[in-house]
């Protein structure tokens, strides 16, 4: 296999993954593929199966069918090689409140096999927590305490980083310290996150792409971002011209709208079309995308229910 392939290769398999208890279906042959080096996120309306399937993931509930690997390791038949990948924060993270930040990481990492006084050192400079490292956790405002959770999933330097409602509390300031320490990660780590969350716009600012799930079945995995190679697929721009009949007949398709023209157009195509416009003479005062938000698209496809 190729560097090309292994680098390919989902981090994370959920295959047919099940969930009952007695008759009632929680999560209900879930397939989906987690691909490396992305922040991957999660989404679905109440009781739609979220934290069900994180549970199952890291192994802190059984699973009912099917199974999940990660890093090619069954989470039920090889749980210890699988969860040696993976990193994670279910729920809120439990600290000693009393200890300070660095002596909880020094404790957690008793536990965890390999890891050294340069690897904490490491992950308190990569989450920012180098100033209040040594003040005890009591005193940490609960966004400093997401990131010495983040920390402390670091650790062992895992492939998967699973959070599940990591932003639950914080507030903006938090929100988007958060969001640029996990887009770090994948920078400067290459790992994988997989994030549930109820802030759509958020969501869509973090991650690359989303899978969306309604009464525990996979209903659509979209792509916010381009990744790699992948090119975005085409959606609608707004030229706005001087002369929108003339800009029609230089680029050759579109509609008119707001003083201007809608044109479906490849992101590699706007830049082309923008020279077309400008050489003709045509001035362009702006260029526009009207592809749907996140949101929009949320609520279409789950039929406008509410999310968790």
């Amino acid at each position: 296999m190729s560097n090309t392939e292994i680098m390919s290769e989902p981090v994370a398999r959920l295959q047919g993954v099940t969930k009952k208890i007695g008759s009632k279906t929680l999560v209900s042959n879930l397939t989906l593929d987690i691909p490396p080096g992305q922040i991957f996120g999660f989404l679905g309306p109440n009781g739609a199966g979220k934290t069900t399937t994180i549970r199952m993931m890291v192994g802190l509930i059984s699973i009912s069918s099917g199974d999940v690997l990660i890093s090619g390791h069954s989470i039920k038949n090889n749980y210890k090689e699988a969860i040696a990948s993976v990193g994670a924060i279910v729920e809120n993270p439990e600290m000693y409140k009393f200890l300070s930040g660095y002596q909880n990481l020094k404790q957690f990492a008793r536990m965890v096999p390999g890891v050294s006084k340069q690897r904490i050192d490491e992950v308190i400079e990569l989450v920012g927590l180098g100033q209040r490292i040594h003040d005890k956790v009591k005193t940490y405002s609960l966004g400093m305490r997401q990131r010495l959770g983040v920390a402390q999933a670091l650790l062992n330097r895992p492939k998967l980083l699973v959070l599940d409602e990591p932003t639950n509390g914080l507030d903006p300031q938090g929100i988007r310290e958060l969001r640029d320490y996990l887009r770090l990660l994948c920078r400067e780590e290459g790992t994988t996150v997989f994030v549930s969350s109820h802030l759509l716009s958020e969501m869509e600012l973090m991650c690359d792409s989303v899978a969306i799930i309604q009464n525990g079945h996979l209903l659509e995995v979209k792509q916010l971002k381009e990744v790699g190679n992948v090119t975005m697929p085409i959606g609608e721009t707004l030229f706005e011209v001087d002369d929108a009949e003339a800009a029609l007949a230089l680029i050759g398709q579109g509609t008119f709208k707001s003083g201007g023209l809608v044109v479906e157009a490849a992101r590699e195509d706007i830049a082309e079309f923008n020279a077309r416009l400008v050489a003709g003479g045509i001035k362009v005062y702006s260029i526009k995308s009207l592809a749907r938000t996140l949101e929009d698209q949320f609520l279409e496809v789950t039929g406008g229910e509410g999310i968790e």
